[in-house]
């Protein structure tokens, strides 16, 4: 855990001096925001449900690719700077590495999901549909989300960070095992707008909350190989 907070904290440092992945990400994450707007066009004969389904698919779906964005400068300071070995020398267990890695990633990436959350909702009409948003299930629903996203991102961008095609494979890889999360998320995002919280929220949510501590231990375990690889 030493290692961790500290390649976390150094992440974090970069991060607040430069602010040009979080400028990127929360820029890029807007703009897929502001595409699927004008594409799905207004809410005119649209009923509640699918007014909140549109809304949830959007957020949802503008966090993902920022996920993606975000993942793909993990590792890429270290490597432009020629420090990648130096970073698997520092003392203690590889896997603390993985995880200062996901911290730093987390961080920018739940600063960008605190403006797409509610701007999504809003520009898609779904937070004014009459009834009460549950912002606090919300919250705990896109946290979870989040968690996941960057739990994949990360240990995919460790394997993909030596490849000159890094951007392009990053998302190949990382999509696919990233569905559930996006399935989960987005149902249980669209449950709270339509119904607020119910036993069919929760279900989706331990779903979530599986899947996170699952792929942060197993990428954990398999980041010593994945970096040597």
């Amino acid at each position: 855990m030493k290692t961790a907070l500290t390649l976390a904290l150094k992440d974090w440092r970069v991060t607040g001096r430069t602010r040009d992945t979080l400028m990127a990400t929360a820029f890029f994450a807007s703009l897929v925001l502001l595409v699927l707007g004008l594409a799905l066009g207004g809410n005119e004969g649209r009923s509640a449900a699918q007014i909140a389904a549109t809304g949830a698919g959007a957020v949802w779906t503008a966090l993902a690719l920022a996920a993606a964005v975000g993942a793909q400068r993990a590792f890429a300071q270290e490597q432009e700077a020629g420090a990648m070995e130096q970073l698997t020398l520092y003392p203690g267990p590889h896997g603390g590495i993985y995880i200062g890695k996901l911290l730093g990633v987390l961080l920018p990436l739940l600063a960008v999901a605190a403006l797409v959350l509610p701007l999504g909702l809003i520009l898609f009409g779904a937070a004014e549909t009459g009834k009460a948003v549950p912002w606090g299930w919300l919250i705990v629903t896109t946290f979870m989300g989040v968690v996941g996203f960057a739990a994949g991102t990360t240990f995919y961008g460790s394997i993909t960070v030596n490849l000159r095609a890094r951007e392009a494979l990053l998302p190949a890889l990382a999509f696919p095992i990233l569905v559930p999360v996006v399935i989960a998320s987005i149902k249980a995002t669209t449950l709270l707008l339509q119904f607020g919280w119910s036993a069919e929220v929760g279900t989706w949510l331990t779903f979530l909350l599986a899947f996170d501590l699952g792929t942060v231990i197993l990428a954990t375990l398999l980041f010593p190989y994945a970096l040597e690889g």
